[in-house]
């Protein structure tokens, strides 16, 4: 089983996913903890050292070195991972694509509660910029978001509602 959890940073990719990988019995892995541990710098030292642009790709490369090598797992992927160099292609072609729906309020609430490890986005002046820049970004990412073949809606979706999605999906298909 490859399981992929897409959505916008704060979701609950990284803390369900390594839920969900216990309850499969597979390997976890985070997409952005990932590259950070391959170029031996934080993301936020990527972005501002080399740009955006080298972060995406190097983003495309590590997330198809994984689907390589790594039969089963279930990954987090970055916000923006399913947005850039079709690996929102990879991720629908090699395994079961989830997108957690959370409301921005949940997101803006989240970030804020944990800014640091959040630089990029708690950078922001108000609580107010980094609604309007959620929302803005979410408009950007949501045609990517809404090809996923599963979607959990709730703000906090629990292990078990997303084995029953995926029960329900696989026996459908």
């Amino acid at each position: 089983m490859r399981l992929y959890l897409i959505g916008m940073p704060a979701a609950g990719k990284t803390t369900l996913g390594r839920a969900l990988a216990t309850a499969y019995g597979v390997p976890f892995r985070d997409l952005d903890e990932e590259i950070v541990q391959r170029e031996q710098r934080s993301v936020s030292e990527i972005f501002a050292q080399d740009g955006e642009d080298y972060f995406r790709q190097r983003e495309g490369d590590v997330l198809r070195d994984l689907v390589e090598t790594m039969p089963e797992m279930v990954l987090a992927t970055g916000g923006g991972t399913p947005c850039y160099h079709h690996n929102l292609e990879v991720l629908l072609e090699t395994g079961l694509t989830l997108y957690l729906a959370v409301p921005v309020s949940v997101l803006v609430q989240r970030v804020l509660a944990a800014a640091a490890s959040r630089p990029l986005l708690s950078a922001l002046p108000t609580a107010q910029a980094l609604e309007s820049r959620l929302h803005e970004t979410l408009r950007a990412r949501q045609q990517f978001y809404d090809r996923a073949p599963l979607r959990c809606a709730a703000p906090v979706c629990s292990v078990e509602a997303v084995r029953q999605l995926v029960e329900r999906y696989t026996t459908a298909v």
